[in-house]
């Protein structure tokens, strides 16, 4: 398992991947938090929140969240950390940018997520 400074350290190579206009109006950054975080219509621990796109008060922030990532990868070596990584900060990232740019429809993260949401929910229904 990764110890958080070698986690920070990874995700601050990570942003040093992306283009400056990446980080237009974010005002909150990009922070790690060492929580776990199991959505509320998770049916068990099989699914994690990795990382979220957060509006507040209006301040745009980008949280990973260390705790799940431990829990989902507790054997993930830095390299293969790195790629997992990597895509998850993209896709938060993609959240900010559809945000900035106003895409909300049904090729939007937003609604992919969403689709996504509720297949997991309709398969654990069924069960």
């Amino acid at each position: 398992m990764l110890t958080l400074k070698e986690y920070k350290q990874i995700v601050s190579e990570l942003l040093d991947e992306l283009p400056e206009e990446f980080f237009r109006e974010l005002s909150g950054g990009v922070v790690v938090s060492e929580a776990y975080v199991i959505p509320d219509y998770a049916k068990g621990n099989d699914l994690y929140i990795m990382g979220h796109y957060k509006i507040y008060s209006g301040v745009r922030q980008i949280v990973l969240y260390k705790g799940s990532f431990d829990r989902v990868y507790p054997n993930a070596e830095a390299e293969e950390a790195k790629k997992l990584l990597r895509g998850i900060l993209r896709h938060e990232f993609r959240h900010h940018l559809e945000f900035l740019g106003g895409v909300h429809n049904a090729e939007s993260l937003e609604a992919e997520d969403e689709r996504q949401k509720q297949a997991y929910i309709a398969r654990h229904n069924q069960q």
